[in-house]
């Protein structure tokens, strides 16, 4: 038997959304800023799927994820085909100055790890990371956007 648990973080970043929007869905950049990850690759004939590879200094995870749905500088929602059964969505959301971020990420766990670990313990575990994930991104976006030129930001 199989438990879903899921998290959402969220965070305001004093970027405009589209800097926002093009270094978030750069997912080779991924493990710039999330601690647990440790590669993305895009597959060049299905630019649509992705390899993830997951490490917690413990336990390694790697799966393949297929983007479900992307409009630009408001959702990227994906699932997993293979691997580490997850799904989610990131979503972006547009306050003139700033921008707010946020990730929703559901993922199935073995009923046994569950009672191995008290899913609330696990719970705080992942979503202080995420929340360490998403400031690591603002730094990041507030980082680039303080140091880019104008012709160095992407255009999109």
């Amino acid at each position: 038997m199989t438990d879903w648990l899921e998290h959402s973080v969220q965070v305001e970043i004093k970027v405009p959304i589209q800097v926002v929007w093009d270094l978030w869905s750069d997912l080779g950049k991924m493990p710039l800023w999330m601690k647990w990850i440790d590669s993305v690759t895009v597959l060049e004939d299905e630019p649509e799927l992705s390899r993830w590879r997951l490490s917690t200094g413990r336990w390694e995870f790697s799966w393949l994820s297929r983007i479900l749905k992307v409009i630009p500088c408001q959702i990227i929602q994906w699932e997993s085909i293979d691997g580490l059964p997850n799904r989610g969505a990131i979503r972006f959301y547009d306050r003139r100055q700033s921008s707010i971020v946020r990730l929703t990420i559901s993922y199935a766990i073995p009923g046994f790890v569950g009672k191995l670990m008290d899913n609330l313990f696990l719970g705080r575990i992942v979503e202080a990371t995420l929340t360490a994930d998403l400031e690591r991104f603002k730094n990041y976006a507030l980082q680039y956007s303080s140091s880019a030129s104008p012709s160095e930001k992407i255009d999109s």
